[in-house]
């Protein structure tokens, strides 16, 4: 179950998937190296002794930090349309 130790790694995606993007990695990938993370987490930090709740865990990390991210950009942009 994901609680709220694993929101900290929720921060942790967002932050890697940003770096990755600054050095060089296709922002179009991004979605997908946050998935991928998520579920690298979710295994081996999360659940590491039940990989199928690591995966499942894993996913919902994953895409709740891309819909933070999109979220927040999201917000920015719309901000600053409208001054």
């Amino acid at each position: 179950m994901v609680g709220f130790d694993d929101a900290a790694v929720v921060g942790l995606i967002m932050a890697l998937v940003q770096l990755a993007k600054e050095s060089g990695f296709p922002a179009r990938w991004a979605p997908l190296l946050s998935l991928a993370l998520g579920v690298a987490a979710g295994i081996f930090v999360v659940s590491p002794g039940d990989v199928v709740q690591g995966i499942l865990a894993g996913v919902a990390m994953g895409l709740a930090a891309v819909g933070l991210y999109s979220g927040a950009k999201n917000v920015t942009k719309g901000s600053e349309k409208h001054g």
